[in-house]
């Protein structure tokens, strides 16, 4: 089938390989399947990605390594996740929890893109210590390229941004998403420890050039904020719409 909106590699496809090793992974580009899972996880290069012979549905989550004082987490060998080289420099008790249960972090369904972020991702499956009680920043993005946009650029600014968030603290997990194929639409996602995190990461040099690429890549391009909060008490998260003020510490 021939693809209306074709996208450069992901950014973290040389980490997907080292984790891959020795085991191989199956890839729909090479071996298709019409009943193969749409969570099942695809071999990432050039050939597959820019020019797949049928949709890619799933990536990984992309979490941030944690700090070196902390050992690394089990990989859930059916949903394996990536992580970055770059490390946190810090990370509080509660959002190390969230980082262990992020590793099978999905979304729910093949067309996502489209839902509403509290349905998009599997929310209700993230299972935290019941005595612990927190609040997290949320950021959707809902956009749509340009046709002709020069792509490898803007992969490259926002490598280099998600890069520095990393450095800076506070940026747990991105989602980084793969566009609808009939749309064109793609909905990506950061899951920060706090708001000011988050709003630190805006005046980094790399995320303004990032931003200004976006400016002009973009024929749509939004933003959503939420907040992921964990009660005391309980195990399970919830997802709400941000509503002002600060969250998380």
């Amino acid at each position: 089938m021939t693809l209306t909106f074709a996208h450069p590699p992901h950014y973290a496809e040389a980490l997907l390989r080292r984790q891959a090793e020795p085991k191989k992974v199956s890839t729909s580009s090479t071996t298709p399947s019409e009943d193969r899972n749409v969570h099942d996880l695809p071999t990432f290069d050039s050939n597959s990605l820019t020019h797949p012979k049928r949709p890619v549905l799933y990536l990984p989550p992309l979490l941030s390594s944690l700090p070196d004082r902390f050992p690394s987490e089990p990989v859930p060998p059916d949903h394996p996740p990536l992580v970055t080289e770059t490390r946190l420099p810090d990370i509080d008790p509660a959002s190390l929890s969230l980082h262990k249960a992020l590793h099978r972090f999905k979304p729910t369904q093949a067309d996502y893109v489209g839902t509403h972020y509290a349905q998009a991702f599997n929310w209700s499956q993230l299972v935290l210590p019941e005595d612990e009680e927190r609040e997290w920043y949320c950021v959707a993005f809902r956009s749509k390229r340009k046709a002709g946009s020069d792509g490898g650029a803007l992969y490259d600014a926002d490598k280099l941004a998600h890069e520095e968030a990393i450095r800076n603290g506070g940026l747990i997990l991105y989602w980084y998403g793969i566009p609808d194929q009939t749309t064109g639409m793609n909905l990506a996602t950061c899951i920060w420890q706090s708001r000011k995190h988050a709003v630190a990461a805006n005046s980094g040099p790399h995320h303004i050039k990032a931003m200004r690429l976006a400016v002009v890549s973009y024929e749509v391009y939004s933003l959503e904020r939420h907040v992921l909060r964990k009660e005391k008490g309980r195990t399970g998260v919830t997802i709400e719409p941000y509503n002002g003020g600060e969250v998380g510490w």
